[in-house]
């Protein structure tokens, strides 16, 4: 059970952004990132969007500095990986967006 980090490789907001994630479950995704003060808005279906400034301090935290296609490639494996297709459909059941009122 480990998890990682890959480096900042993705432009949004003025910034560069890397993506956390469990290899083994999202309790122990969400445990680390609100340990370590990242926000549950960040998540995004099986990962958490994290600023490169908070790269150093996750890494330090435990959290395993991999390269991008090695986190995928760990991610697909643990069978939490939500697909491009998969993300189409849920966005509106994002688990970050508040629940709707009627």
């Amino acid at each position: 059970m480990a998890v990682l980090v890959d480096d900042a490789r993705w432009p949004a907001h003025g910034r560069l952004w890397a993506h956390l994630v469990s290899d083994s479950d999202l309790d122990e995704l969400h445990a680390f990132a609100a340990a370590q003060g990242i926000p549950r808005r960040a998540f995004d279906l099986d990962h958490y969007d994290v600023p490169e400034d908070a790269l150093a301090r996750l890494i330090a935290a435990g959290a395993e500095h991999v390269s991008g296609h090695e986190l995928v490639t760990r991610l697909i494996g643990s069978g939490l990986r939500v697909t491009a297709r998969e993300r189409r459909g849920r966005k509106d059941t994002h688990p970050a967006a508040p629940p709707e009122t009627t």
